[in-house]
């Protein structure tokens, strides 16, 4: 009877624990009594360790609990995290982002014979995003991506390797020093380094596209980079890393490199924003605000890559890229501007055996509409001299026209757009490199998780 006694009440205090904290208990062997602190005579019988309820908001996340309220609902995280239960600062972040085009385009030549109408559905991102948090400091992003998939006449294409980088955030406790390594973008403009789900339309301006591969290869050739912010109010980052690719080398007409890069330095330089006005600091490097908050941001930057040594008449250059940015929003009101300037532009990779400059400009502006769905019209106007040093009558010149409307029906998780573009071409570009005037129609969506 006593041995049931003491079972019953050794029964009863652990599953009071189990609603409890841990507890140790002991007996002493002469009078059978139980305790639960350790004493004279007293003999551990076991440790009884408290049940935790597992509570599924404790080890995942999606849902971005301060985003305004769409049509759809509150947008998402990005990225599904699930956090390690026994270890808080261990996670995993999974998330898809793809993009859809329907387009009707008119492609007018100046050979008149050839102008073509061209209907085409394609995937103008397919992405599968993935981040990895070790600890406080250490973390892993990476994505692989099939872009453009049964754009025009390319197929199905490739799945490859995007952003790979290995993010050490805060390793001072301070937010001035940070550093990433391998596959992460430089800063060679603004409108390239946000993310292209943040992105008001999703084909970035051409210049801005020369000027992602003018440097190293699609603004990420493996790197090393350090950057960080004082109170938000400057923005910098420096890296240095592998340069140009020739597969993405063209010359002032856009033709591309025929031969090999033989040999490179590497690439070097640098990039300061700031935001001088208190109150209007940039805290989230994106183009889509939802008609909330206010900033102001000016930048400048500076990159070079060296020595590029190529097979071609013009043999070794050097490309020099300036960058200038200036951004702002207030409410549903968001502008931006960027200007170029490429030193080491080759006119004509067959015949050209000295380089010359390039520069260009874009202007985006979008309002939203928050008490009418998040609907948000925008405009963009973009300007491009190919080849400054070209001679007397010879025209480089290209601008195009963009104006659309995009409906934020989850912030960026879900959207849709409508736009019409217009690209122009100049004389020469035209007449002997064979460029045609183009004018589309797209329907565009976005789905990112």
């Amino acid at each position: 009877m006593k041995n049931l006694t003491n079972t019953l009440a050794i029964l009863a205090v652990a599953s009071s624990v189990t609603m409890a904290a841990d507890l140790k208990l002991y007996t002493d062997p002469t009078t059978g009594q139980i305790y639960s602190t350790a004493g004279e005579n007293r003999v551990l019988m076991g440790e009884y360790v408290a049940k935790k309820e597992n509570k599924s908001s404790d080890v995942t996340s999606v849902v971005d609990t301060k985003s305004p309220h769409f049509l759809l609902g509150q947008q998402s995280g990005p990225n599904m995290k699930i956090t390690a239960e026994d270890n808080p600062e261990m996670y995993l972040k999974l998330g898809v982002r793809f993009q859809g085009t329907f387009e009707h385009k008119r492609k007018d030549y100046f050979n008149d014979t050839k102008d073509v109408n061209i209907n085409d559905a394609y995937m103008r991102r397919v992405r599968f995003e993935a981040t990895a948090g070790f600890s406080k400091h250490l973390s892993f992003t990476m994505d692989v991506r099939n872009d453009k998939a049964n754009y025009e006449d390319k197929g199905e294409e490739t799945f490859n390797v995007g952003d790979a980088y290995l993010k050490i955030s805060k390793p001072f406790d301070t937010s001035l020093v940070n550093f990433k390594l391998y596959r992460g973008k430089i800063d060679v403009s603004r409108t390239e380094t946000v993310k292209s789900a943040y992105t008001v339309h999703y084909d970035r301006p051409a210049v801005a596209d020369e000027a992602a591969q003018y440097i190293t290869h699609n603004r990420r050739g493996t790197n090393a980079q350090m950057y960080g912010d004082w109170n938000k109010k400057v923005h910098y980052q420096v890296a240095a890393g592998d340069g140009v690719h020739s597969g993405k080398m063209v010359d002032a007409s856009g033709s591309k490199l025929s031969g090999d890069v033989l040999s490179q330095d590497f690439f070097y330089g640098g990039k300061i924003k700031l935001s001088p006005f208190d109150g209007w600091e940039e805290t989230k490097l994106t183009e889509t605000y939802f008609g909330e908050g206010k900033h102001f941001t000016i930048g400048a930057a500076y990159w070079k890559t060296g020595n590029i040594r190529t097979d071609a008449a013009v043999g070794t250059i050097d490309h020099e890229l300036v960058n200038l940015e200036i951004s702002a929003h207030y409410k549903g009101l968001s502008m931006s501007a960027e200007y170029f300037d490429f030193d080491g532009v080759v006119q004509d990779w067959a015949t050209s055996t000295t380089t010359g400059k390039s520069d260009g400009w874009y202007a985006l502006a979008e309002y939203v509409f928050t008490d009418y769905g998040y609907v948000a019209p925008f405009v963009r106007y973009e300007s491009w001299d190919k080849y400054k040093d070209a001679a007397a009558g010879e025209d480089y010149d290209f601008t195009s026209k963009i104006a659309g409307v995009n409906w934020y029906l989850r912030g960026n998780t879900i959207k849709a757009g409508l736009v019409v573009q217009q690209d122009e071409y100049g004389k020469t570009l035209r007449e002997d490199a064979g460029k045609a005037d183009e004018t589309r129609f797209k329907v565009t969506t976005q789905w990112f998780f």
